[in-house]
């Protein structure tokens, strides 16, 4: 077994199902439509082939969480789904208690559709619901209603000891009063874990369109600081504090497969569009795989994976990383660690000046964390600390 500094942070597969009902226009994850059934069983067999290929150039390890995300999952059958968690336990072997995440929206939502994926070993579900009244639901291009998205929350509550939803706020026309309601709405919802991501215009999608000709606007950036801080509030209140600076659950309700990322921790990704960190006997090697689902298909028939970019990461490119992930949690990270991992230690008198000026926090001895308020300019933190 290869050990490393961040070897404790767990052993992750991230499974990318790339297919979704219809394309929402703010998105700009690899998803793709299409109008023709697709081949579930032939995809489970090239999923199965290149994580064999995975295994054999990496290390296996026993997964202590595994994620399907896209796309839409649960767009999949319970029997593909299963097929799939077959391969991963034949090959890597899976912990007793690890973490089995869906992804899922509520279009697709179906109670039997729900007690098919838990029988086949799914133990929590993430749903995408990003609004939670129609007109929202609208302007975001989703294709379900409020009620449906509540209707989806239950079943998922009837079936899942865990379970969590998304909610996109700084839409457009995006008042304070009216996410506080909507926030407050959420929490009444039973939920332990909510992703709040704030809007963002991204390169290539409807919405960047739609900006560009003016025919939507987005909150400015003060309406948009106002928002943030409501959603710390709100959740803070409720007991579900951010631990990342999208992430709010209830303390133990985290989800660990995440947390893998931002620990550094290593984790295989297969499918169209995946990317994985992973230690190699010749040291941590990024990859990426086709985005293309027909494509990535025919690579994987013909050569047994559909990896089209590999990188052995060097001790810089390891502790930026670390840096860069870490530091989005509440807890921070652990400088000894970094220093591990970069052959560097971080300056002590720009740590102590950050300190200083309240940018910063230390954490016991040899840890260091961005306050939850000041999550807003982490990328200008980062630059700072990264900085020779």
């Amino acid at each position: 077994m290869i050990e490393h500094p961040t070897f404790d942070a767990g052993f992750g597969i991230y499974v990318h199902w790339p297919f979704c009902a219809a394309k929402c226009p703010y998105c700009d994850f690899n998803s793709h439509v299409r109008h023709k059934p697709v081949d579930q069983q032939r995809f489970a067999s090239a999923l199965r082939r290149e994580l064999t290929h995975m295994a054999d150039i990496g290390q296996k390890r026993q997964a202590t969480s595994i994620f399907f995300g896209g796309g839409t999952p649960s767009l999949m059958l319970p029997e593909t789904l299963e097929d799939i968690l077959n391969s991963i336990a034949s090959i890597y072997g899976i912990a007793d208690n690890a973490e089995i995440t869906l992804e899922a929206n509520p279009t697709s939502v179906e109670a039997e559709r729900f007690k098919g994926y838990r029988a086949a070993g799914v133990n929590r579900v993430s749903m995408g619901i990003q609004a939670l009244n129609d007109k929202d639901l609208k302007r975001l291009g989703r294709m379900h209603s409020a009620d449906e998205a509540k209707a989806a929350i239950k079943v998922a509550a009837e079936n899942f000891d865990r379970f969590s939803f998304d909610l996109i706020y700084a839409r457009p026309n995006h008042e304070p009063a009216a996410w506080r309601a909507e926030l407050l709405e959420a929490l009444s919802l039973a939920v332990e874990h909510l992703s709040l991501y704030q809007l963002t215009i991204e390169p290539g999608t409807w919405y960047q369109r739609l900006f560009d000709a003016g025919k939507i606007t987005i909150p400015d950036d003060e309406t948009a600081r106002i928002l943030y801080d409501i959603t710390q509030e709100v959740c803070d209140k409720a007991g579900l504090p951010a631990y990342e600076i999208s992430n709010h659950a209830r303390p133990g309700a985290e989800s660990r497969h995440n947390q893998i990322y931002w620990r550094y921790g290593e984790y295989v990704g297969v499918g169209a569009g995946a990317h994985g960190r992973m230690m190699t006997p010749d040291g941590r090697l990024a990859t990426a795989t086709e985005k293309s689902p027909e494509e990535w298909l025919e690579r994987v028939e013909q050569y047994g994976h559909g990896i089209i970019e590999t990188e052995l990461l060097d001790q810089t490119a390891q502790g930026d990383e670390y840096l860069l992930m870490g530091l989005r949690l509440s807890e921070g990270i652990d400088v000894i660690r970094h220093s591990e991992l970069s052959g560097k230690m971080i300056s002590s008198t720009r740590i102590d000046r950050l300190v200083e000026d309240g940018l910063l926090e230390r954490r016991g001895n040899r840890g260091i964390a961005v306050p939850t308020k000041h999550f807003a300019i982490l990328n200008s933190i980062i630059a700072d600390l990264a900085s020779d």
